[in-house]
């Protein structure tokens, strides 16, 4: 039986803490940079948990060098989007799948204890680019996290399958009936944290193109909702 869910909303939910959970440096900028300086803009407070340096981007030069080249990017970006907060760990980067699920589950734990979070923002469970990392990252974090609402950013189907025609990449995207906010936004600030990440933003076309095709909306979907929005909504947890 297909899940019934909730109208289209335009809006983010209310949150008092935001923690985002993702894989890389730059995931933060490139993906869910219009959201989350969204949620700073509703008066939020915004923490990043970064599971890795991003050491194995083929988009620079893999390696420590690298790595701390990223670690400092990433900072210059959270600050661009008012992320308070950021806890970049040392996990290995295009190898998140191999490490044990209960203690990246434990580090979401941690993090949310320290920031007392409310709500928990991730890339779709599909990982939207496909990568794997991704996928494991938003699976730590509904691990980590059990009793919050998970909040995740995701693609129209329409514009995955674009980008992979036109350069092979491997995007995940959802029918329109999947997606729960479809949320207008200003790229301004967006763009000027995916600029501090200088040794991935450049010679990116994929990057320049999907935000193109984007224009100024982003879409969100529910991994999981909070027990009052469920109820409110009619859909289950």
């Amino acid at each position: 039986m297909t899940e019934a869910r909730a109208p289209k909303s335009h809006q983010l939910p209310p949150a008092r803490s935001v923690l985002a959970v993702c894989a890389h440096p730059d995931d933060e900028s490139f993906g869910l940079g219009a959201v989350l300086h969204g949620f700073v803009g509703n008066g939020a407070e915004v923490a990043f948990l970064c599971f890795t340096r991003g050491e194995a981007s083929t988009l620079g030069n893999p390696g420590r060098a690298l790595g701390e080249r990223r670690r400092d990017e990433l900072s210059r970006a959270a600050a661009e989007l008012g992320v308070n907060r950021v806890e970049l760990l040392e996990h290995p980067d295009s190898s998140l799948v191999g490490e044990p699920l209960d203690l990246l589950a434990r580090e979401v734990e941690t993090m949310v204890s320290e920031v007392d979070a409310d709500l928990v923002v991730v890339f779709d469970d599909e990982g939207v680019t496909g990568h794997p990392d991704h996928r494991r990252a938003t699976e730590a974090a509904l691990a980590g996290a059990p009793e919050l609402p998970v909040l995740a950013w995701t693609l129209p189907r329409q514009v995955a399958d674009a980008l992979n025609a036109e350069f092979g990449t491997s995007f995940r995207g959802h029918d329109e009936h999947a997606v729960d906010i479809v949320l207008h936004v200003d790229r301004t600030v967006q763009h000027r944290a995916i600029a501090c990440h200088k040794s991935q933003c450049d010679n990116n076309p994929v990057l320049a193109r999907r935000l193109a095709l984007l224009g100024d909306e982003e879409c969100l979907r529910w991994l999981r909702m909070s027990a009052g929005a469920a109820a409110d909504t009619g859909r289950g947890i």
